[in-house]
């Protein structure tokens, strides 16, 4: 699949549901946030949605009960979010058909990576509609306008990183992180490599339209200019 997944923020607290989906809407994916578990539960009956961010405690339903209720209804990934930390409340949400969790306070940027590694195993791979381009992870490919560019793996993650914040810097750290899952150590040279690689290739089939950017002494980001 590629486009846009429709993500539900269910969370009491408006201050934390905005930030959570100024960064899940930065990364590419639409939302729609609810402050109370009834009216969750209202929409996931008349809404289609692709993953749920779901607060534990919350008013009207809480958040254990919806768990168990949008389980009940489909096999969407849910993300449970708490602020209490005993072991039991974690393993309880798991046990009602959680697919993962986070603890507050978290971090924005982590909540990211969860909501992609969730939507990733269900085949989703985000297309960006600003870019025109869409990555087809299945085939290790990006297309723009029917043209295709094939990736190697690690290409297509540094791509995927680069896309997922744009406009965002990325230290070669942090793509050396995207970019090899087993955490081996990979020196900056070998970083600029690939980028040199996956330029070229993009640049086949996109031309000026390629968006990744150096910036001297600090990294990459995805910046398509006006």
């Amino acid at each position: 699949m590629s486009g846009a997944a429709r993500i539900l923020i269910v969370e009491d607290e408006p201050k934390i549901a905005r930030l959570a989906a100024d960064y899940l809407h930065a990364a590419g994916w639409e939302t729609v946030q609810v402050h109370r578990g009834d009216e969750a539960e209202a929409r996931f009956a008349d809404e289609a949605f692709d993953l749920v961010v779901l607060d534990l405690m919350l008013p009207g339903v809480d958040g254990l009960t919806l768990c168990k209720s949008f389980r009940a209804q489909s096999t969407v990934p849910i993300i449970m979010v708490t602020a209490r930390v005993e072991e039991v409340d974690r393993l309880l949400g798991l046990e009602v058909g959680a697919d993962d969790y986070l603890c507050k306070p978290f971090s924005p940027r982590e909540l990211v990576a969860r909501v992609k590694a969730q939507l990733r195993r269900q085949g989703w791979v985000r297309g960006t509609p600003k870019t025109g381009l869409d990555l087809q992870e299945d085939a290790l490919r990006a297309v723009y306008e029917g043209a295709a560019a094939d990736l190697t793996r690690v290409e297509f993650r540094i791509l995927s990183a680069l896309l997922a914040q744009e406009g965002v810097i990325l230290s070669r750290d942090q793509l050396i992180a995207a970019a090899y899952e087993d955490h081996r150590v990979v020196s900056d040279r070998t970083i600029d490599t690939h980028m040199k690689n996956l330029r070229r290739k993009l640049m086949t089939v996109m031309g000026d339209a390629m968006g990744i950017r150096s910036v001297y002494g600090v990294g990459y980001r995805w910046e398509v200019e006006p």
